[in-house]
């Protein structure tokens, strides 16, 4: 017996807020039956095929240490460079960059309410690791 993760849950002061920074930092969307609107308590955005969630949960406190769990990103369509740049324009900061004179490496930024994350090199700039884990974009069978 085996589980699988649902989704990804996040504590946010701002669920909405949340939800829709990154759904447009990932090109996620809400579900029409069912929208993000301010105020909700839970707010979940979806990747184009519905396979990846985040859920977004209001919680009183914020952020006051480190997380214990981030994302890594890759740009699909551009550079690192170009990517960290347009999520500095959406509202992120920059935490660490830790960009090598190779080319490897990658930036850490935080969104709006301080959660790290981290921006690797694009696909166009290297080749993803553990692509031969994935078959027609569908998770290899284990």
């Amino acid at each position: 017996m085996t589980s699988r993760i649902s989704h990804t849950s996040v504590d946010s002061r701002d669920a909405c807020a949340q939800s829709r920074w990154w759904g447009d930092v990932l090109g996620f969307t809400e579900d029409p039956r069912d929208p993000n609107e301010p105020g909700h308590e839970e707010c979940m955005v979806f990747s184009p095929d519905g396979r990846t969630r985040l859920l977004f949960i209001e919680v009183p406190e914020g952020k006051s240490v480190k997380n214990r769990l981030h994302l890594d990103l890759r740009p699909t369509d551009g550079t690192r460079e170009q990517e960290v740049e347009r999520l500095l324009g959406l509202g992120a900061t920059l935490v660490a960059d830790l960009r090598r004179p190779d080319g490897g490496g990658w930036v850490t930024l935080a969104d709006p309410e301080g959660n790290e994350f981290c921006v690797l090199r694009g696909v166009t700039e290297a080749t993803d690791p553990y692509a031969h884990l994935v078959s027609d974009g569908k998770p290899f069978p284990s």
